[in-house]
């Protein structure tokens, strides 16, 4: 898990140096994954539909019952 804050980390990818971007565009895709199958599993536990969820992520019910749903 990235100790710096996500705000840090989008800063960090508007550096000028291409490398530290692309460092830290990395670590941020990796950070909003988490945030955001934190953030599903907590409307899921708040009986949210896929639907509903579908519609705050903007994407298809489908597309988002195939990532977070059961296994």
């Amino acid at each position: 898990m990235s100790s710096e804050p996500i705000g840090t980390l989008a800063a960090e990818a508007g550096s000028n140096d291409p490398y530290t971007a692309l460092r830290a565009i990395a670590k941020l895709r990796t950070e909003l994954d988490r945030a955001e199958a934190v953030a599903v599993r907590r409307a899921r536990n708040a009986n949210s539909s896929w639907q509903l969820i579908a519609l705050a992520l903007g994407v298809s019910r489908q597309a988002v019952h195939k990532k977070y749903g059961r296994k």
